[in-house]
């Protein structure tokens, strides 16, 4: 069992106390009153931005109306009223997104968007690529992101090659840092329920015309459930820990120019299973986890503002290591593992406004992914030890597109992108998006069409079962949707289908025991939404999405994806100091495999819908009640067979803010 560690550590506090007293200087010359005066200002023009502009879609501040693109915002007030702990809490409600997780807290958590594989989604963190090369498919495992100093979510669906290069096939899903405004706003947070679990959060932002700064940090400690599922007879729980820090700096040598660092680390251990169903129980099989994402980026403008550029380096670093040594139920078992990618990334963007009609983007990078693991065991059939030693590859790429308003009704970008890799070769993608909007009658009509790749990863190409002569899988995508607003704009209803079809997949071949370009599949969907404020203070938003998939190699459905998924939220502030969210979520049978008969069978896995409800009060001005009740039906299901997942639970918190 793992030794926990209540509360954050003295050293994150120091940090912490000790950045803001720096960053409040008040500039040269600028007086207190003008400051405060600027600062007020900005933190108003800071919630219309956020409010009207998206990013995502065409990598520049857009309002949402002119984007084509199938797209969902998660914003600051609902990251706020769900209160949930990590990311992939907020994205269950997300249309034609599926969140699958191996267990409890800290199990592995995969996305799947319109039905792509999960390696299909690209995940940005303001910019940073999350993506970890040393996993085999370079997916992005969701389990340790939490919602610590996050402003909004970006869900972009579709293919997104020509933005956003490999990786995007299936959508982008974009993590934006909160950026501090105005005077020093502290807060410190206490929470604690169900398992038990305990949650501590503290953070800061504020910034004046020349810094902005946001810094937060949070411990969370859970004694969890079984990650092998109950139902089979498992019983001992397994605990979970997790440390996040997350920062954003920003400088404005002059009103033309920013210069930005982001920084966020994450520390966690997991207590794991060694495999979902009858006797997968292990009470000292660790996984521990670090993850180390960094960005370094200029903004400036010329040509009289005509031409924005932003130059940038990322870092990403992401390291796993497993332990698991003999038990009394377990006397033969002896585990060591350790895998560690890492990611390098140059780029530069431009914008330039030509015209009123036409803004142009233009963009180059470079990346360098390298990655390294090592595995042993002993066992009953003796010892086995796999090394895979440290590999790269690079990938450079250069994209062009064209941003078109014409008369403020229509919109399109029309890209196209080259990208170079080290060792598959090249690949070109292209992109169209036109949107029509009839002011008149409160109708909008978009509709897209793209390509897009994923290159092999290091594991596919250079492992003991890879292939250096593997091509990148290949998409192409579409969809049409129309929007319509109603009740003098109160509601907006929508509807989208959408098309998607996936060529070479690289796949296991079991006659070669190798990976081969092997399989083909596709998807077909439609999704509805309908979102509205009816009346002040309540805002409500329902989704449905039926998505019909094939595995064209086989005929047989791909695994994990529903045909039906719906989803509600319903938020009310009842009182000027009372709020309460209710948030419910229905996914539908899905096939999946049981690995405890040999070979694998499939096997349906039952459907389930969760209900969430969330509350506030506001005691005093900085001083505010919370709590939340998850899977308030005590529905039990699971999501990855033969491993459970949590029943009713329920939590209290506590938040001083200054």
């Amino acid at each position: 069992m793992m030794q926990r560690k209540i509360g954050l550590t003295p050293l994150l506090l120091t940090l912490l106390l000790a950045i803001p007293s720096v960053a409040a200087a008040q500039a040269p010359g600028d007086s207190p009153k003008a400051d405060d005066a600027k600062q007020a200002a900005g933190e108003a023009e800071e919630e219309d931005e956020t409010q009207e502009f998206v990013i995502t879609a065409t990598r520049i501040e857009t309002p949402p109306g002119e984007v084509a693109s199938s797209m969902t915002v998660i914003s600051a007030k609902e990251i706020e009223s769900k209160r949930g702990i990590s990311v992939s809490d907020l994205l269950r409600g997300v249309p034609a997104l599926d969140v699958v997780r191996n267990g409890g807290p800290g199990g592995t958590t995969s996305i799947f968007i319109r039905g792509a594989k999960s390696e299909h989604t690209l995940v940005l963190l303001d910019g940073i690529e999350l993506n970890d090369p040393i996993s085999p498919g370079r997916s992005f495992d969701f389990a340790h992101l939490t919602t610590d100093n996050i402003e909004r979510i970006e869900v972009l669906r579709g293919s997104q090659g020509t933005l956003y290069g490999s990786d995007a096939i299936g959508g982008v899903i974009n993590i934006i840092t909160k950026k501090g405004t105005g005077k020093p706003k502290w807060f410190v947070s206490t929470e604690a329920g169900s398992f038990p679990t305990l949650r501590q959060r503290v953070g800061v932002s504020g910034g004046t015309t020349r810094v902005s700064y946001s810094l937060g940090a949070s411990r969370l400690d859970t004694e969890g459930i079984s990650a092998a599922s109950t139902k089979d007879g498992n019983r001992e729980r397994d605990p979970y820990e997790n440390t996040s820090v997350s920062a954003r700096v920003g400088l404005m040598p002059s009103e033309d120019s920013e210069i930005v660092v982001l920084f966020r680390y994450a520390d966690a251990t997991a207590d794991i299973d060694n495999f979902g169903g009858v006797f997968g129980d292990d009470p000292n099989h660790l996984l521990h986890t670090k993850q180390l994402f960094f960005r370094a980026q200029g903004e400036f403008t010329t040509c009289s503002d005509r031409w924005e550029h932003r130059a940038g380096f990322s870092f990403s670093d992401t390291e796993k290591k497993a332990r698991n040594d003999p038990d009394p139920a377990h006397p033969g078992e002896l585990l060591r593992s350790s895998f560690d990618g890492e990611l390098h990334k140059f780029d530069w963007q431009g914008n330039f406004y030509t015209s009123d009609e036409h803004t142009l983007t233009i963009g180059a990078e470079t990346e360098e992914e390298e990655g390294r693991s090592r595995f042993f065991s002993d066992g009953p059939f003796g010892p086995f030890e796999s090394v895979f030693e440290r590999r790269t590859a690079r990938t450079t790429a250069v994209f062009l597109q064209d941003q078109i308003n014409l008369g403020d009704r229509f919109f399109a970008t029309l890209g196209v992108r080259f990208d170079d890799h080290s060792k598959f070769g090249s690949e070109l993608t292209y992109r169209v998006a036109p949107a029509y909007i009839c002011r008149r009658t409160g109708t909008k009509i978009r509709g897209t069409l793209g390509t897009g790749f994923k290159a092999p990863t290091l594991f596919q190409l250079f492992s003991d079962f890879g292939d250096p002569m593997l091509e990148a899988e290949t998409s192409t995508g579409w969809d049409v949707g129309i929007e319509q607003e109603l009740c003098d704009s109160e509601w907006t209803l929508g509807a989208t289908y959408f098309a998607n079809d996936f060529d070479d997949l690289i796949d296991f071949d079991s006659g070669t025991s190798k990976f081969k370009n092997i399989a083909e599949a596709k998807s077909r969907g439609i999704e509805f939404f309908a979102s509205g404020e009816p009346r002040q203070n309540l805002s409500i938003r329902g989704s449905y999405t039926f998505t019909e998939t094939e595995d064209e190699t086989t005929g047989e459905k791909l695994l994990r994806r529903p045909k039906h998924k719906a989803g509600l939220d319903v938020y009310y502030r009842f009182r000027e100091d009372r709020a309460v969210n209710f948030n419910v979520v229905h996914v539908s049978k899905r096939d999946d495999l049981d690995f405890s008969t040999w070979p694998a069978t499939r096997v349906s896995l039952g459907s389930y819908t969760l209900v969430n409800v969330t509350a506030s009060y506001d005691v005093s001005e900085h001083c505010q009640l919370f709590g939340r009740v998850e899977n308030l039906l005590d529905k039990e299901y699971e999501e990855v067979k033969g491993y459970g997942a949590p029943g009713i639970s329920a939590f209290v918190g506590l938040k001083r803010s200054y």
